[in-house]
């Protein structure tokens, strides 16, 4: 706990300097020192550790010895994280530059674009030599032509482009990108213009990871061949090899409502069957010849480590086999070897590794499940007494999913604002088909060099893939299958987790102290939602958000409806829901009503996109539909939000609006901004630039 604490603290002080500095100083002379905070803590531990050894006997300082040991985790943590994040620092520049990356990941197909993952070797300059040597991951997004889409993972590039830091978009509740892209190694993105860059070569050379990612390449092109097809196909990629390319955004869907995700997820679940497997197999063998144990239990991580690397050696399935291993290794004890000990112990292994792992999605959801599977499961499997086989076999499975669904609710709610009602129908049915599949789809690639025998599993595996989409599409149609647009903030996870905490004590002391304080921790839990619900209550606004390709206005009132007006006639609704539903489902509001043409309702008017609401007009201006327009009377405009389409100047509308502050949109150029802005200064009207600022919320 204190390591984690250290790591927390650690991460806390990094992203709080760098939007310090990055408010106070120019990008290009962003430089972010390494605070001595851990070092010093480190040092105290240590000192206090030596006087404990020295002086407990004498003196019984032994509480020291706790406090020397807390303060060298906290100390260790913090200093590792910090070294960690300070790997991404870049001196950006103000102008563009020459490049020479090298692709590192299959590039990815956007919807207009491609997308890289570059490893930065250096600058190029005018002698077409490396001026610099850099060791940064950036990201690099090529419009999407005939020369972008061949490009493939170990090109060498040359590019001409700007490197900016990664930034939010400025919108309230909004995923924190920054965060995340930090977190994962990445400096830098840029978008390079078509004719800005050339390929100079081809790095023949792999790291162990891309021909991890080669040999997983080959297993999805073997599917293909052996016919597999569509959702099949996508399905068995994710549950083998953790390919998630082809999934549908249906069959996605489909699984997160049911609360089937986690099987698409090649973690902790799929290492576990194998695991499982090899186990039951080689016991066999070690029962009747114990000195063949550590050499079975040898095998055992040996085959999980090639099975990880077959999958290409994602982070996830890298932390699942180190924690198998762990395991493997804890059976050669004669007690129990799955502890909560165990536990923590990987757990510690792993941040100690990368300590930037504990911010992972999969990484909490994995040990929160797996915390709860060990310290409630045995309790709710002897509330109840089953003799038969099957029956007991069925309830084993019911408590084991209720466990970690209890374990990981607080998380699933907090990142995703969904809860599955139907889990344990769900786990139930998914959870034996999903062993059949893989253990199925094991053995058909073992089957490679026998094509007859390969043949009749395939057959088998696609019905098993085929069945079990059928159910869990039968699943979502089910009533009230999925709570959605549900919210809770950091410290609603803190009291949820205390709360469990507390009752497990119950369960395992009981009595009256201990129930007492876990009805007082949940009292705190339902107080505090309640105060923090009231808090977010709507209030009537304007809001104008920063979101690319979708320019609209949010116009809100105090009872909860709002409305949604679009300036394009075929917006992108579905990055702007994506991008505001957990501002939405934080404020409880409902999906607001979309406007693309002419509305009019009572305090509310919408036309020819001139918003007026409470007393405010607003004119969405994305066409030249008001240039060269004159009027005896301009009509004033409170707020005149200029999108991607108006190839005007500010000039041209005076005659007929009087303007009183201009909106730029996301979706204009920096070139068209500039303009506009000049414009704005010229005749002395208030610009407000959403790229430069973020969301804007107008409080009425």
């Amino acid at each position: 706990m204190p390591f984690a604490g250290g790591i927390i603290c650690g991460d806390a002080y990094f992203f709080h300097h760098r939007t310090e500095c990055l408010l106070h100083a120019p990008s290009e002379q962003l430089d972010l020192p390494f605070t001595l905070f851990p070092v010093w803590t480190c040092l105290a531990g240590f000192l206090l550790l030596f006087i404990t050894y020295f002086f407990s006997n004498k003196y019984r300082l032994h509480w020291l010895y706790g406090i020397s040991v807390f303060l060298c985790c906290l100390g260790l943590g913090a200093g590792m994280a910090e070294e960690r994040l300070h790997r991404t620092d870049f001196l950006f520049s103000d102008k563009a530059e020459v490049y020479q990356a090298v692709i590192r990941e299959k590039p990815e197909m956007k919807e207009r674009s491609v997308l890289c993952r570059v490893h930065l070797e250096g600058k190029v300059g005018d002698n077409a030599t490396r001026t610099k040597e850099y060791a940064h991951t950036a990201l690099l997004y090529f419009p999407k032509d005939s020369a972008s889409v061949l490009l493939n993972r170990g090109d060498k590039l040359w590019v001409h482009a700007r490197l900016m830091p990664p930034a939010n978009n400025g919108n309230p509740d909004e995923f924190d990108y920054v965060r995340y892209f930090i977190r994962k190694g990445g400096s830098a993105t840029a978008y390079v213009p078509g004719g800005h860059w050339r390929v100079v070569g081809h790095e023949t050379s792999r790291t162990l990871r891309q021909m991890a990612l080669d040999y997983r390449e080959e297993v999805v092109g073997l599917y293909r061949r052996l016919g597999f097809r569509g959702d099949n196909l996508a399905v068995l990629s994710a549950l083998t090899v953790g390919d998630k390319e082809n999934l549908s955004e249906d069959i996605l869907e489909t699984y997160s409502v049911t609360g089937a995700s986690h099987v698409l997820a090649l973690s902790g679940l799929h290492i576990g069957f194998l695991y499982a497997l090899l186990f039951i197999f080689l016991s066999f063998i070690w029962k009747r010849w114990a000195f063949f144990k550590p050499f079975g239990l040898l095998l055992i991580i040996l085959f999980l480590w090639a099975f990880a690397f077959l999958t290409g050696l994602s982070a996830s399935v890298v932390r699942s086999v180190i924690m198998c291993s762990l395991l493997a290794i804890s059976c050669l004890q004669p007690e129990k070897p799955l502890t909560l000990n165990t536990l923590a112990a990987t757990a510690f292994l792993m941040l100690l590794y990368n300590p930037l792992w504990l911010f992972d999605v999969g990484f909490q959801l994995s040990f929160a499940a797996v915390a709860a599977i060990l310290l409630i499961q045995p309790k709710l499997y002897n509330l109840l007494s089953v003799r038969h086989r099957i029956l007991r076999y069925i309830w084993g499975l019911l408590t084991v999913s209720v466990a970690a669904q209890m374990g990981t609710a607080p998380l699933v709610i907090f990142y995703f604002s969904r809860f599955s009602t139907h889990f344990l129908l769900t786990n139930l049915w998914v959870i034996p088909m999903v062993s059949l599949i893989l253990y199925s789809a094991v053995f058909m690639l073992i089957l490679t060099p026998f094509p007859f025998l390969q043949l009749c599993l395939t057959s088998v595996v696609n019905t098993l893939l085929k069945t079990q989409n059928t159910v869990l599409r039968w699943i979502e149609q089910l009533p009230a299958s999925s709570v959605d647009g549900l919210w809770i903030d950091v410290w609603e996870i803190f009291l949820s987790y205390l709360f469990l905490l507390l009752l497990f004590r119950y369960f395992a002391v009981r009595t009256v102290r201990s129930i007492y304080l876990a009805l007082c921790s949940l009292l705190l839990l339902v107080t505090y939602h309640t105060v923090s619900a009231s808090l977010s209550i709507p209030q009537r606004s304007i809001v104008f958000y920063n979101v690319r390709n979708c320019p609209a206005v949010h116009c809100l009132t105090d009872e909860g409806h709002s409305w949604l007006a679009c300036s394009d006639s075929l917006p992108d609704i579905a990055r702007l829901h994506r991008a505001l539903a957990p501002h939405w489902n934080h404020k409880h509001l409902p999906v607001p009503q979309t406007l693309i043409a002419d509305y009019s309702t009572s305090g509310f008017t919408f036309c020819n996109h001139i918003i007026f609401y409470a007393g405010k007009r607003i004119c969405l201006l994305h066409d030249t539909r008001w240039r060269n327009k004159v009027s005896n009377h301009p009509l004033p405009i409170d707020y005149l939000y200029i999108s991607k389409g108006y190839n005007g100047r500010i000039m041209d509308l005076i005659p007929l609006f009087n303007i009183r502050t201009v909106i730029l949109d996301t979706s204009l150029s920096d070139y068209r901004s500039n303009i506009l802005k000049e414009d704005c200064s010229r005749l002395t009207i208030p610009c407000i630039s959403l790229k430069e600022r973020g969301a804007l919320c107008i409080h009425l």
